[in-house]
C-alpha cells in the first residue's frame, strides 16, 4: 500500500534518507542509448549543477550520490535545526533564489505593510517558506522538475521525464547510512562501467577523493570525533574507503560469494556480521523497502508510527 510522503520522512526520526529517482519506463535518458545511439550523458552534469544551486537554498546536505543513465541515487542529511536558525530575511533571500516572493511578503521586506494584522499574515508566509527549507519533498520536486523541463525542452516534446516523483527510504542508523552510502558509491562498479570505485566521476567517492573539482555538489565531510567537531559523518574516511573497497572486491562478478578474512575495523566497531552486510549490499537488496537500518531499530521506527512492521534490506548485528 502506497503511503503518504509525510510517514516516509520524519525527521525526529532520523535525518537521513535515501532518494532514488527513475527516468520514465527506465530509459537511458541521461546516458547513451544502445538501441537509438543517442548519447545524454551530458544530463549528468545538469543533476551535479542543479544540486549545487539547491544547496545554497535547502538546508539539506548531501552525504552520497550516483547519476547513473536512467536513475540516480542521493542519501541525504535533513538539517532541520539550520532553517529553525535562519532570520526571516535569510529565508526569504534563499527562497528568492528559485521562486517570486508572495506579494505580501515583499511588501513586508520593504516595509510597505501598514498594519499588524498583514505583518502577522506576512510572517506566517516566511514561517512556511522557512519549513519548506529542510522539507525533502520540496528539495526533490525542485531538483526534478528541472531536470525535465530542461530535457523536455532539449528533445522538443512534452511529458513525463521521471517515472514518479521519487523513491525515500528513512535510514535509522549508523550501520544503515554505512550500508546505503557503499551501496550507491558502488553503483556504477556493480553495473560494469567501471573496474574500480573510485573511476567514475558520477559518484561522490569520485568527489571526496578530488577535492579541487568544484563542478560537483558539496558533500557532508566525515568527521572521528563527532561530539567536539563540526557537523559530520561519524566515521573516519579511510575507514569508509576501506570498507568500500573491501565491499567492492566482494561484489566483483569473478569474486562473487568470496569473503575477505580481514575485515575493515570499522564494521567491528558497529557490531555488524560480515555475511549480512553483503547481502543487504546485494542487487536489489538496498533498494528494497522503506527503511535501512538494523532490526532493532526497524521495530522501533515500527511501533513509533503504529505499524506492525517496516520493510527493509536484513541488515543484522553479529
Amino acid at each position: 500500500m502506497t503511503r503518504p510522503r509525510s510517514e516516509l520522512v520524519s525527521v525526529n526520526d532520523t535525518p537521513y534518507y535515501h532518494c532514488i529517482g527513475r527516468c520514465v519506463r527506465r530509459a537511458f535518458l541521461c546516458g547513451k542509448d544502445t538501441l537509438t545511439g543517442q548519447d545524454f550523458s551530458h544530463r549528468k552534469a545538469w543533476v551535479m549543477e542543479r544540486l549545487k544551486v539547491l544547496q545554497s537554498v535547502f538546508t539539506i546536505e548531501l552525504c552520497a550520490y550516483a547519476v547513473m543513465s536512467n536513475h540516480y541515487h542521493l542519501v541525504v542529511h535533513v538539517d532541520a535545526k539550520a532553517a529553525a536558525a535562519l532570520d526571516d530575511e535569510a529565508v526569504m533571500a534563499r527562497w528568492e533564489q528559485l521562486f517570486s516572493l508572495p506579494l505580501l511578503v515583499s511588501r513586508y521586506r520593504t516595509g510597505k505593510l501598514t498594519c499588524d494584522a498583514e505583518r502577522t499574515v506576512a510572517r506566517l508566509h516566511i514561517d512556511k517558506l522557512r519549513q519548506r527549507l529542510c522539507d525533502l519533498s520540496w528539495f526533490m520536486r525542485c531538483l526534478n522538475e528541472h531536470i525535465a523541463r530542461r530535457a523536455n525542452e532539449e528533445d522538443h516534446c512534452k511529458g513525463r521525464f521521471w517515472e514518479a516523483r521519487f523513491k525515500s527510504q528513512a535510514i535509522l542508523d549508523e550501520a544503515g547510512l554505512l550500508a546505503c552510502m557503499a551501496y550507491v558509491d558502488l553503483n556504477p562498479l556493480r553495473a560494469k562501467i567501471v573496474d574500480t570505485p573510485e573511476a567514475s566521476a558520477d559518484v561522490s567517492l569520485s568527489a571526496r577523493l578530488n577535492t579541487e573539482d568544484d563542478t560537483k555538489p558539496a558533500l557532508l565531510p566525515f568527521v572521528t570525533q563527532f561530539k567536539d567537531s563540526p557537523k559530520g559523518i561519524p566515521f573516519a574516511l579511510a575507514d569508509y574507503l576501506a570498507l568500500v573497497d573491501w565491499t567492492g572486491r566482494a561484489q566483483r562478478q569473478d569474486k562473487r560469494g568470496f569473503i575477505s578474512q580481514e575485515t575493515p575495523a570499522i564494521l567491528e566497531r558497529l557490531g555488524l556480521d560480515a555475511d549480512s552486510f553483503l547481502i543487504a549490499l546485494g542487487q536489489h537488496q538496498l533498494s528494497r523497502g522503506t527503511v535501512i537500518g538494523h532490526k532493532q531499530a526497524q521495530s522501533a521506527y515500527a511501533k513509533a508510527h503504529h505499524r506492525r512492521h517496516v520493510v527493509g534490506p536484513p541488515i543484522k548485528a553479529a
